[in-house]
């Protein structure tokens, strides 16, 4: 048989960049005093390590032919039969923007003590026995819906996991714009004008993140639909908006048109950031895209 080819796409820790890298100052000062502000940051860098190796071991275990690189925005080369992210939601949510919907991705949370890892299978201890059900095709398989951003008509994201937000360039200015909800034969349900902190707009996966604190819904992972939360509504006459959490119907869209000069679509995080300005168009719908995930067995709560 042939061995499988494995994609490793591992973090880079705090601990790694700032101290041995970077040899911060500032940061070896409050480590060597103890200080609470950074008292995680060595443990949660030698968990990942640890893991990282407990990975190497279950690889060479399992006879995979293995491509380790560091950072999970680093360019994949090359054709694999799987990808394994070490980290946290945040490693393979970087990751899973290079991923298209037939190349499945495995996490692994490298340091679960100070980790979510919703999206991360795999855990510290149990890495050899998650890797060879992944390999035998008997860990579950979830395909997960991604969005697709638009500028002006123009594709700026295809691959949108857990959400974008909009909002003007300062985070203490007042966002303005006008929201907008189509169906998918072209027509518009509805439309408010809007003055708040600005909003995210995402798919069910990222529906337990910034949507749910914000006081979004949760929605089962196998929902196609996109969601909007508003955040922080502005209403100075007392008359409440109408349009403050809602979702797109199936295969319609949402749109928003900016009021604002300089404004920003951040991109699942702070990374991927795009500037818009005042009578740009921007459009969020259900990506052609999807995802594959392996081993997400947990499954959010009520939602539609």
């Amino acid at each position: 048989m042939t061995a499988p080819r494995i994609l490793v796409l591992a973090k880079r820790t705090s601990f790694r960049k700032l101290v041995e890298e970077d040899g911060d100052p500032r940061i070896k000062s409050l480590l060597s005093k103890g200080d609470i502000t950074v008292r995680r940051m060595r443990r949660s860098h030698d968990d990942h390590e640890s893991t990282v190796r407990e990975l190497r071991a279950a690889l060479a275990e399992v006879g995979a032919e293995a491509v380790f690189q560091e950072g999970p925005r680093s360019q994949i080369v090359g054709q694999f039969d799987l990808i394994v992210t070490v980290g946290g939601d945040g490693t393979l949510l970087s990751a899973s923007h290079q991923c298209g919907a037939t190349l499945p991705l495995l996490g692994v949370n490298s340091a679960p003590e100070h980790s979510v890892g919703f999206f991360c299978a795999a855990k510290k201890g149990s890495i050899l026995s998650t890797l060879r059900a992944a390999l035998d095709g008997s860990l579950r398989r979830t395909v997960l819906s991604r969005m697709r951003v638009r500028l002006n008509e123009r594709v700026i994201h295809a691959r949108v996991l857990n959400e974008a937000l909009f909002c003007h360039a300062s985070p203490a200015a007042t966002s303005k714009y006008i929201l907008r909800v189509w169906d998918a034969d072209g027509k518009m349900l509805e439309e408010e004008e809007h003055r708040s902190s600005g909003l995210w707009i995402g798919p069910a996966a990222g529906s337990t993140a910034a949507q749910r604190s914000a006081g979004g819904r949760i929605l089962p992972l196998s929902s196609r639909r996109v969601q909007y939360v508003v955040r922080e509504p502005y209403t100075p006459y007392g008359v409440p908006l109408k349009l403050v959490v809602g979702l797109a119907p199936d295969g319609g869209r949402i749109e928003l048109r900016n009021r604002m000069r300089e404004a920003k679509i951040f991109l699942d995080g702070h990374h991927n950031v795009v500037d818009t300005s005042i009578g740009d168009i921007i459009t969020m719908d259900r990506s052609d895209e999807s995802l594959t995930v392996l081993g997400l067995s947990r499954s959010p709560r009520k939602g539609a």
